[in-house]
């Protein structure tokens, strides 16, 4: 391993191999970093904090600090922090709290861009791109290859599923389906991350059930509840479909972000993008 001469490790850490730990930084004695870690200078790792294999940490970054909740009380909480992650300069990343999870976890393989925030009990999935200053306030839950765009804040609690795109300094204030693109200052559900689908090797006929599941959910006649029925009752054996149905039930009710009405125009021009191979 490579210590800087100025970096400060307590006793009690466990450093795997090949960490490396750049100048002033400093580690506190619960924490555990695997093999290949990488911590710029001026990093601080505190609290009960795991970090995976050949994960980086840039200048100014802070892990592990207590929960900016005013129930905690020093109770003992943990942050974890996946493999291969990146956490780019100033990240913060807090500890749960007893009244939560106890534990804040972001997963493999994420990208966490300048300034961006986790709040206590935080979960972040695997393949997450946190765009710069992206703020996840308590108790928030991104799925798997969510992206959010620069600036974005989402409200405590709230639930965003796999595949989700949040464009920047959206404020989201309620659950987001899988697969959804969100866009505006009051962040509102404009349609399926199309493009962002195709990137991740969607192929056109699963895209295809994607849409008609969404107009079914979300353009249909009658209550949303009926609408879930028809699409659960029609398409639910799909696991694409399937994903988005299961994901508003593990919601048990919570509320949900819902499109605008959307003119015949914009819903084929959505098919026109399909069709142009976007």
């Amino acid at each position: 391993m490579t210590i800087h001469p100025t970096a400060i490790v307590a006793e009690g850490a466990q450093i795997g191999e090949g960490v490396t730990l750049g100048p002033y930084t400093v580690i506190d004695g619960d924490v555990t970093l695997g093999d290949r870690v990488t911590i710029g200078p001026h990093c601080v790792v505190t609290g009960h904090t795991t970090i995976g294999a050949d994960t980086r940490l840039f200048p100014g970054t802070m892990v592990g600090g207590p929960p900016q909740d005013l129930s905690y009380n020093g109770e003992r909480t943990e942050v974890v922090i996946g493999a291969r992650t990146v956490l780019r300069e100033h990240v913060t990343v807090h500890a749960g709290t007893q009244r939560g999870r106890a534990r804040t976890v972001v997963g493999d393989d994420c990208f966490l861009m300048a300034g961006a925030h986790v709040g206590h009990d935080c979960v972040v999935g695997n393949h997450v791109i946190l765009s710069n200053n992206v703020l996840l306030a308590g108790h928030a839950s991104l799925g798997d290859y969510v992206l959010i765009g620069g600036g974005a804040a989402i409200v405590q609690r709230v639930r965003i599923g796999a595949y989700a795109f949040i464009s920047g300094l959206s404020g989201v204030t309620k659950d987001v389906i899988p697969y959804a693109y969100v866009i505006g200052h009051r962040g509102r559900l404009d349609s399926l991350n199309l493009v962002g689908l195709k990137r991740r090797g969607f192929g056109r006929q699963d895209i295809r059930t994607l849409l008609d599941a969404y107009a079914m959910l979300f353009e249909g006649e009658g209550l949303f509840r009926e609408r879930l029925a028809r699409l659960t009752e029609a398409m639910g054996e799909d696991p694409l479909v399937a994903r988005i149905v299961d994901f508003i039930a593990e919601g048990h009710n919570r509320p949900l972000l819902h499109p605008l009405p959307k003119s015949d125009t914009d819903a084929q021009s959505e098919i026109d993008l399909l069709e142009a191979g976007v």
